[in-house]
């Protein structure tokens, strides 16, 4: 049983069809050992089968998945996870995430949490945890779930959001951070500070971006359909950067916030 988050995981959204089939496949062949998709992607069905006929057992991969908000009453969380889990193919998921607090706690947390619980306790989710929490969400989740049941909170972090003061807060509770978004939709590949420090190494500035998240003890999911992409991004992780390298990444935060819907919470500063 895997409670440990191979890093880096493979990132499935906007992904569909054969483009997913052939992503999932180069991860796999690359040495992604995690998968991460949700019910919103709408795509589980084609994680399920790309796994399937990959030459990697079930065994040997972690695989998350998300309860989109929509679902967060109790008995619809756990005929939706029933769902997903018929769509992947799979009889558990290694990782289960709420995707969204409830927005406006229009469904008290305490129920939906306790809910993901026990789900976990039926054996159909080896690790659950949260995504897109705040602060002080982390806190109530803590307080309900109790220390050590919460494996990770999924944040958007990337140079242009370093989501320092969250991050710090999840590390205080023992709660493991997943950094999603890494690149900022590719953006990271136009700043120069990242360029300097990329030639510095001769890589690109993903692979740097990549780095920086790893030497932050953040485990990151990239998404990619290329498949030179997905193995370079492997090899990002062999990348040590300095602590002034590092420096200098720190100050490229801006606070540019781009997964942003109209369900998120109030963000912290």
């Amino acid at each position: 049983m895997q409670n440990v988050m191979p890093n880096p995981g493979f990132g499935t959204f906007r992904l569909e069809g054969e483009t997913l089939k052939q992503s999932i496949h180069a991860a796999l062949e690359a040495g992604y050992r995690h998968i991460d998709t949700a019910q919103f992607y709408g795509n589980e069905a084609g994680v399920g089968e790309a796994i399937r006929d990959s030459s990697v057992p079930r065994s040997d991969i972690f695989l998350t998945t998300k309860v989109w908000f929509d679902n967060l009453e109790p008995a619809r969380l756990k005929a939706s996870v029933d769902e997903s889990l018929q769509k992947l193919g799979t009889d558990y998921v290694d990782l289960l995430l709420i995707h969204w607090p409830s927005p406006k706690d229009e469904v008290p947390m305490a129920d939906y949490l306790t809910a993901l619980k026990e789900v976990k306790a039926e054996g159909k989710a080896r690790n659950i945890g949260i995504s897109n929490f705040t602060c002080s969400q982390v806190d109530e989740a803590v307080s309900i779930l109790g220390k050590g049941e919460i494996l990770t909170n999924q944040i958007e972090v990337h140079p242009f959001l370093q989501n320092r003061t969250l991050a710090e807060h999840c590390e205080q509770h023992g709660i493991q951070v997943t950094a999603f978004m890494p690149l900022a939709v590719g953006k990271v590949m136009d700043d120069p500070t990242l360029k300097q420090i990329a030639d510095t190494h001769g890589v690109t500035p993903a692979q740097i971006t990549l780095a920086w998240v790893k030497q932050r003890n953040m485990v990151t999911i990239p998404s990619s359909t290329k498949a030179r992409n997905i193995q370079s991004n492997m090899a990002a992780f062999d990348l040590v950067l300095s602590d002034s390298e590092m420096a200098e990444i720190a100050k490229l935060d801006r606070n540019e916030r781009i997964a942003n819907p109209e369900i998120a919470p109030d963000w912290d500063d």
